[in-house]
C-alpha cells in the first residue's frame, strides 16, 4: 500500500477550516498507521463511526478500511481491502465513467464530491454522499485517493417527497378551488375562492367568523389520511396530493384531489388546492353494465353508493392500514376485501380468509394461531394457523364480531405486537400481516353490552368502509341481473339472452333483504327454469313475499323476523344464534317460545 508521510498529507487548512467531513478525513489520514507520528488516540471512534473512511491506490483499489466503513457497509477490513471501489455500487454501466470523472476532479481541485446509490454487503442500497481527495507525495506525484462517505438515504427520500409534492401542487389546474386556513386542519377558514364555493355549495357567509370549519366538510373515515397529510405538511412544508371526499351543503359526497402547502406569510398558515374528480370518474373506466376498474371486476354497478365504496378502497389499498368493512349480509364485503388486496403492494402474496362464525368457539384460537404437537388431546402434529399462512400477505377475518370475548385480547396483542405464540407453544413468532375485517353486527352496541372489547374495536376501525344494502342502490339491479344471467347461462350451457321488462320491473321494486346474494340466488333459479332465450323468473314469489311483508310491523313482528333470520343464518344452532344476538342460550329459547318460533321454520 502507499506510504504516506507528513509531506503527503492534505493541506493543513483543511484541519481548521474545511467541512466536517474533510476535517475528519484529514485526521484519519494523519493518524494512519503508515504515518510516522501515528497515534490511535488522536482519533476517537465515536467521531468517525458515521463516516465511512477508505484509502484507494491509483487503480482505485481499497488499501485501508476504517471502522466507520465497516459499520456503514458491513464489510470487515479483510474483505474490503484489495477490491476495486466498484464493488460498492449497484450494476450500472455509467459508474466507471463517473468514478473516473470524480478522480480527475480530485486531482485538479484537491477534492471532489458526488452523491448516488451504493450497496452494502447484504445487497441493500443506500444513498451516499461521497468526498474524494487526491493524495500526493513530496514531488507532487499522485499516490492514491482518500474517500469518505455518509448515509443520506433518509434525507434523499425526504427531498424526493418534497420535490414530488411541489411538482404536483404546481401542476394543479389554474381553475382549481382554493382555501386558505388559519393555523390548522380544524381551524377557521380565512379565505375561499369562488370555485370552491361552487364546488361545495356553501356561501361566504357560511364560512364567515369561523361558523363552518374546513374539517367539517370531510367524512369521518378520512380522518387518518388527513392526519398523515398534516404531519407531512409540518415536516416538509407540503403534503403529497391524495384523493378523498368532501361533503357538499346538500349532503352529496364528491371525490376530490387535495394538496396542501404551508406558507410563511401572515395571515394564512396553510393553503389548500382542491380539484373536482367527478368528471374524471364519469369518463374513466365506466362502461355499460358496470365499473371496469382493476381490482373491482366482480363489483357490478354504477350507483353513487357503490362508487363511494370503490373510492374508499382505492384510497386505503396502497397503505398497510387495517380496514373494517361494515354492512348487512350479502352486500359483498368479501369482494371489497379482495379488491383492497389486489390493489395493494401485497397483491402477489397470500390472501387468506377465515369466517369466524363458521368455526366452533373452542377451535377458533387454533385456527387463527395454530398449535404445537401435544397442545391438547388429539394434537398429534404441529399445525400452522391463518396468521402464519398470511405472513407478508393479507388476512381477511369475516364475521369478526363473532370472535369470543376471551379470545379477543390475544387477537389484539397479535395485531399490536406483530407476533404471537402457537397454542401450547412458548416460541414467539413474528408476522407481517395486513388485516382486513368484516362484520354485519353492530360492534358499537356490542361494546356497550360488554360483548366486544373497545380497544380491539378501535384497533380494527382504522379505516372503515360501509357497503350499502341493495335497497339503497336499486339503479344497480338491472346491471347485476344481466351480469348474473350471463354468468349462470354460461355455467349451465344455456342461451338466456333477454330479461323481460316486467321481470326487471318486479326485481327493481323488491327490497331484497338478502341483498346481492339473494338476487344472485334468485337469478340462478330463474336460469334453471328458463328453457328459451328469455329469462323465466319466478316473480310471483317475490310479489307474494312483498304482499305478506307488512309495511310497518309491530315490535314483536320485527323481533320475531330478526331472530328467525339469525337462526337460519346460523344453521338452526341456538347457541351460535344466541351469541350473534348477544343473548344467553336460555333467554333465546324463552323468546322463541314466546314468539312462537318452531324448529320447522328454521
Amino acid at each position: 500500500m502507499p506510504s504516506f508521510s507528513a509531506a503527503t498529507k492534505p493541506d493543513g487548512w483543511l484541519a481548521e477550516n474545511g467541512p466536517k467531513e474533510l476535517q475528519l478525513l484529514y485526521r484519519a489520514i494523519v493518524c494512519h498507521p503508515s504515518a510516522p507520528e501515528y497515534n490511535p488516540a488522536d482519533v476517537a471512534l465515536e467521531d468517525v463511526a458515521d463516516h465511512a473512511f477508505g484509502l484507494l491506490d491509483l487503480e482505485r483499489r481499497v488499501v485501508a478500511w476504517y471502522p466507520g466503513a465497516e459499520l456503514i457497509y458491513h464489510y470487515p477490513a479483510e474483505e474490503a481491502i484489495g477490491k476495486h471501489v466498484l464493488f460498492l455500487y449497484p450494476a450500472d454501466d455509467t459508474i466507471p465513467s463517473i468514478l473516473l470523472d470524480e478522480s480527475q476532479r480530485a486531482v485538479a481541485y484537491g477534492h471532489a464530491g458526488s452523491e448516488g446509490w451504493q450497496t452494502k454487503k447484504d445487497g441493500t442500497r443506500f444513498w451516499a454522499s461521497t468526498i474524494s481527495m487526491a493524495l500526493k507525495d513530496a514531488d507532487g506525484n499522485i499516490r492514491g485517493f482518500a474517500r469518505v462517505a455518509r448515509d443520506f438515504t433518509e434525507r434523499h427520500e425526504k427531498d424526493e417527497m418534497l420535490r414530488r409534492s411541489r411538482e404536483r401542487i404546481r401542476a394543479v389546474p389554474a381553475g382549481s378551488a382554493i382555501v386558505g386556513v388559519a393555523s390548522g386542519w380544524f381551524d377557521r377558514v380565512l379565505e375561499i375562492n369562488d370555485a370552491l364555493l361552487a364546488l361545495t355549495g356553501y356561501t361566504r357567509k357560511d364560512f364567515a367568523e369561523g361558523r363552518l370549519r374546513w374539517a367539517e366538510l370531510t367524512p369521518g373515515e378520512y380522518g387518518p389520511l388527513d392526519q398523515l397529510a398534516h404531519e407531512e405538511e409540518l415536516r416538509f412544508g407540503a403534503c403529497t396530493p391524495f384523493e378523498k371526499e368532501l361533503i357538499r351543503k346538500d349532503g352529496e359526497r364528491i371525490p376530490v384531489m387535495v394538496a396542501t402547502a404551508m406558507l410563511k406569510i401572515s395571515p394564512f398558515h396553510w393553503i389548500t388546492f382542491v380539484q373536482d374528480l367527478r368528471e374524471r370518474d364519469r369518463t374513466e373506466g365506466v362502461e355499460q353494465g358496470g365499473i371496469e376498474r382493476e381490482g373491482f371486476e366482480e363489483m357490478v354497478g354504477d350507483s353513487a353508493a357503490l362508487k363511494r365504496v370503490i373510492r374508499q378502497a382505492e384510497v386505503v389499498a396502497p397503505t398497510d392500514a387495517t380496514v373494517l368493512i361494515l354492512g348487512e349480509t350479502g352486500t359483498g364485503k368479501e369482494l371489497v376485501a379482495r379488491a383492497v388486496h389486489r390493489m395493494s403492494p401485497r397483491k402477489n402474496l397470500p390472501f387468506v380468509t377465515l369466517n369466524c362464525a363458521a368455526i366452533p368457539t373452542g377451535l377458533l384460537e387454533s385456527e387463527l394461531f395454530g398449535y404445537e404437537r401435544g397442545a391438547f388431546t388429539g394434537a398429534l402434529s404441529q399445525k400452522i394457523g391463518r396468521f402464519e399462512m398470511a405472513n407478508r400477505g393479507t388476512l381477511f377475518l369475516d364475521e369478526v364480531g363473532d370472535i369470543p370475548l376471551d379470545l379477543q385480547p390475544k387477537l389484539l396483542r397479535a395485531l399490536q405486537e406483530k407476533s404471537f405464540e402457537r397454542l401450547g407453544g412458548t416460541k414467539t413468532i413474528p408476522i407481517d400481516v395486513r388485516l382486513v375485517a368484516a362484520t354485519n353486527r353492530n360492534l358499537t352496541q356490542m361494546m356497550g353490552d360488554k360483548l366486544f372489547r373497545s380497544d380491539l374495536y378501535y384497533r380494527l376501525k382504522v379505516f372503515p368502509i360501509a357497503t350499502p344494502p341493495l335497497r339503497e342502490r336499486p339503479e344497480d339491479i338491472p346491471a347485476l341481473a344481466r351480469h348474473f344471467t350471463k354468468k349462470y347461462s354460461a355455467k349451465m350451457g344455456r342461451r338466456v339472452e333477454r330479461i323481460p321488462a316486467e321481470t326487471m320491473r318486479a326485481m327493481t321494486e323488491w327490497s331484497w333483504p338478502g341483498n346481492v346474494r339473494e338476487l344472485e340466488n334468485f337469478i340462478e333459479r330463474a336460469v334453471i327454469l328458463s328453457a328459451g332465450p328469455s329469462l323465466q323468473a319466478p316473480i310471483a314469489d317475490i310479489r307474494r313475499r312483498a304482499e305478506e311483508t307488512p309495511a310497518l310491523g309491530t315490535l314483536e313482528q320485527v323481533e320475531r323476523e330478526h331472530i328467525l333470520r339469525v337462526l337460519k343464518e346460523c344453521g338452526g344452532v341456538v347457541t351460535k344464534a344466541a351469541t350473534r344476538l348477544g343473548l344467553h342460550r336460555t333467554t333465546l329459547n324463552a323468546l322463541m317460545q314466546r314468539l312462537g318460533i318452531s324448529r320447522k321454520e328454521i
